[in-house]
């Protein structure tokens, strides 16, 4: 295994560690309406991501399954910076700018396939997950209290898979997403 994969290996284990305690964070800002509704979209639709049944790299499989969970959520974070969701507060602000800032991590792992994931992660602003959409999240108080809920269980029963150092490990989650990615 080269360097530079064992590191991405590295980080990413990482990212599957921080998961339940970024998705948590990451709902804060669903209510926020001082927030541009363009950014919490993003945010709403990278977290809704995480119930979909049919997402990038089905979540049962082994070791890689939530790993695209987290690149969804790091780049649904730097859309959102981008839409003006600095005027979030203090702690969900550091948040988004430091899964904003982890997208460099992506970029260089993906190269050009980064466009491919950031169209795919837009898209999922008019996705829905569970029958629930990311309009039900954010316009309708009810849906957003028991979606949060779901995300804090989900949260609280997540327990991070680790990734092997093998070569194998990155070459099949690259082969997911050259397959599962719209062109």
């Amino acid at each position: 295994m080269s360097d530079s994969d064992a590191q991405y290996v590295e980080t990413f284990q990482g990212w599957l560690r921080g998961l339940p305690d970024d998705a948590e964070k990451l709902t804060e800002l669903l209510g926020d309406e001082s927030i541009p509704l363009d950014a919490r979209e993003f945010v709403a639709g990278g977290l809704n991501y995480l119930f979909k049944s049919l997402d990038i790299v089905p979540d049962g499989i082994d070791q890689l399954g939530y790993l695209d969970d987290c690149f969804v959520l790091r780049v649904a974070a730097s859309l959102a910076l981008e839409e003006g969701a600095d005027e979030a507060g203090m702690e969900a602000l550091e948040t988004l700018a430091r899964l904003s800032n982890e997208t460099e991590s992506l970029e260089e792992f993906l190269g050009e396939d980064y466009q491919r994931l950031a169209a795919y992660v837009k898209s999922q602003k008019r996705g829905a997950a569970r029958g629930r959409s990311v309009t039900d999240i954010l316009t309708d108080e009810e849906t957003r209290e028991e979606f949060v809920q779901e995300v804090r269980a989900f949260a609280q029963g997540f327990r991070p898979p680790s990734l092997s150092d093998n070569e194998t490990t990155l070459v099949k989650f690259r082969g997911f997403l050259d397959k599962k990615l719209p062109r």
